[in-house]
């Protein structure tokens, strides 16, 4: 469980992630996720992300990356697929 009373810090870039709420629906209802937001780093020039795309298209031929994730409620951290740079950025409910 993740508790510090700030949000965390990427272990990628270094940088704030940030608190993201969004629904089950857009990712086809299949999440594991039960905490109300997670929080995720949005960093556009963090190295996982920046990275992610060849890795996916040299690994499955995809145009998708992904960005670091974390589940405050059991502390698990994990890809979060995302289709552009822009993609669920409307859930950031803080900066």
């Amino acid at each position: 469980m993740y508790d510090s009373g700030r949000p965390p810090i990427c272990p990628h870039c270094g940088k704030k992630m940030s608190k993201w709420t969004g629904t089950h629906l857009q990712f086809g209802g299949c999440t594991t996720w039960a905490s109300q937001f997670l929080y995720v780093c949005f960093n556009d020039e963090c190295p996982y992300f920046v990275n992610g795309w060849d890795w996916m298209w040299n690994n499955y031929h995809r145009h998708v990356s992904y960005r670091h994730m974390l589940d405050p409620d059991t502390g698990q951290t994990n890809p979060f697929p995302v289709k552009s740079e822009d993609a669920l950025k409307k859930g950031i409910i803080d900066g």
